[in-house]
């Protein structure tokens, strides 16, 4: 239609552009605001373009007794769950031809896939049975019962990936055909051959997209309640980083 983006990417720099109108109450005028990140990615670069400069330098972490977690956030239909898919596969290639370099020790690799849908967990690779999260003798959090499926390859470890997503609670609303409704954890666990302790894990982590209640007033009664669920567990976790950040400084 002619019209200009209102959001302008030049790296690292995020660039929103705010119409306005001067005090003449004629003139129009746009006022910008800059946001500064790590890096930032325009519509036209790929979901490599962003795996390589982002993920890909974590690869050797996770083979070095490491944890990454990688987070897709951001407003319903934006992409995430295009964008995760892409990096997902990117991963565990990367992961498998990584390890084969390791030559002291055997390595293996278990996947485990569970989704969050309104407050409660539901394993994606044993037929959505429900799930319990409880603290173990040290503290640390357990979710009891989840499958945790040994992959031999990384195509294997794809086809149970493209599994979980299938089963994965998805609804049409006004925004988004095929909306994300629950919040989905892909663990990628490596561990050393005959050992039960953790080598090093990757979490990519496809968070549902947030939601502005006055865009999605036509939604049904539920769709709705899921909209607050979604955004409130977002919430949640943003304030969890937030203190995460304080403790570390």
């Amino acid at each position: 239609n002619g019209e200009n983006d209102c959001v302008s990417c030049i790296n690292p720099r995020i660039i929103v552009h705010e119409c306005k109108i001067k005090v003449d109450g004629i003139t129009k005028y746009l006022e910008d605001h800059e946001f500064y990140f790590d890096n930032t990615f325009a519509e036209s670069e790929s979901t490599e373009d962003l795996y390589y400069s982002s993920i890909s330098p974590l690869i050797d972490l996770v083979l070095n007794k490491g944890i990454v977690t990688c987070f897709a956030y951001g407003q319903t239909g934006s992409g995430k769950t295009f964008t995760m898919k892409g990096i997902q596969n990117l991963a565990i290639n990367s992961l498998f031809a990584e390890a084969e370099k390791v030559t002291n020790k055997k390595l293996v690799f278990y996947i485990s896939f569970f989704e969050i849908y309104g407050g409660r967990l539901y394993d994606l690779l044993n037929n959505k049975n429900k799930l319990q999260v409880l603290d173990d003798k040290n503290g640390k959090v357990q979710i009891f019962g989840l499958e945790e499926r040994l992959a031999e390859n990384p195509d294997e470890m794809q086809l149970i990936i493209d599994e979980a997503n299938s089963i994965r609670t998805t609804h049409n609303t006004v925004t988004n055909e095929t909306s994300s409704r629950s919040h989905a954890i892909c663990n990628i666990v490596i561990k050393e051959e005959g050992k039960s302790e953790e080598f090093g894990k990757l979490s990519l982590v496809d968070l549902a997209g947030s939601e502005r209640a006055q865009e999605t007033q036509s939604n049904n009664r539920q769709r709705r309640a899921e909209g607050a669920e979604i955004n409130k567990s977002l919430l949640a976790l943003k304030e969890c980083i937030r203190a995460l950040d304080a403790r570390k400084s």
